[in-house]
């Protein structure tokens, strides 16, 4: 696996790599597209196999990285991780909720393969992650408390006070006027919570002292949010073919943004704080943590 240091890091390079080590992982572990029942499987690996940077898988790389241990030994919880991100949005797509026809540049998974199946493809995908994290490779290399803290920080983190919770305020609060305490809420459970979750894994399971992953807590903290705040921007300046989605699609639907409620200057600077905040967390830390500066400047730098 390739070193990354304070002087070398070629991110595109970084990125490319890890990516290519969740996917094929992620593929090792679904089910076989043929596997019966086969139509369910299919919608499952429609999805997860769209596209998408990998973002919070790779983070949860780079933050056991960071603390000077083996960034594969993650991988069982990396793609769980992704699995749920994956789920999150099929059912994010539904016309019950977001009601979108393109995701990543494709038809949406329900438009493909129907509302029920996709919300069961959904369903399927969540539960796999929990079989993932009870799978022998995460269990052969780490100790029981360790899988017991991780199951529970993912856990909580994709739950009612984790990304669910937040969907469902993000929902209840279209075409409402929504103060700022309310928008980082939503935010900040919505998207944040997933990344911020993959980071803290990253430290347990690389073994981090109670320093490093304090520290990495700020860090996942400023980058989750600042990530939304980012597609936030996004929706407003992007192009279809950039975003894999219909642009402008949060503006019509009346959802709290941060451009609706700062201005787009003021949601531009909003990401700059952010990305300082995250870039200060890593202070303590040498070339190892490379990558997650590197990513926190990339995640807030591509909606300028």
């Amino acid at each position: 696996m390739t070193e990354a240091t304070e002087s070398d890091l070629n991110l595109k390079v970084y990125l490319r790599e890890r990516l290519q080590l969740v996917e094929t992982a992620m593929d090792r572990y679904l089910p076989a597209a043929d596997a019966s029942p086969a139509h369910l499987h299919e919608a499952m690996r429609y999805s997860v196999f769209a596209g998408g940077k990998r973002i919070r898988p790779i983070l949860m790389m780079a933050a056991c990285e960071a603390v000077g241990a083996d960034p594969a030994r993650v991988l069982p919880a990396a793609c769980a991780i992704e699995y749920i991100h994956s789920y999150s949005l099929i059912h994010d797509d539904l016309p019950a909720m977001d009601d979108d026809d393109l995701r990543r540049g494709r038809p949406t998974n329900h438009k493909v393969y129907g509302e029920a199946v996709a919300i069961l493809a959904g369903d399927a995908l969540l539960t796999e992650a929990f079989v993932l994290l009870a799978h022998p490779d995460f269990a052969r290399t780490l100790s029981a408390d360790v899988r017991s803290e991780v199951t529970g920080i993912i856990a909580s983190a994709a739950g009612s006070k984790g990304m669910v919770g937040g969907q469902v305020v993000d929902m209840e609060s279209e075409g409402k006027p929504v103060d700022l305490e309310t928008l980082e809420y939503i935010h900040a459970c919505k998207t944040g919570a997933l990344i911020s979750a993959a980071i803290d894994c990253g430290a347990v399971i690389g073994g981090a002292s109670a320093a490093e992953r304090q520290w990495l807590k700020r860090y996942g903290q400023a980058a989750g949010l600042a990530f939304q705040v980012a597609d936030d921007i996004l929706d407003i300046v992007a192009d279809q073919e950039l975003l894999g989605k219909d642009v402008g699609s949060d503006q019509e639907r009346g959802k709290a943004t941060y451009p609706a409620l700062l201005g787009l200057d003021g949601a531009r600077a909003k990401a700059r704080d952010l990305k300082q905040q995250a870039l200060a967390a890593l202070d303590d830390f040498g070339p190892a943590a490379q990558p997650l500066r590197a990513i926190a400047a990339y995640i807030v730098d591509r909606s300028f």
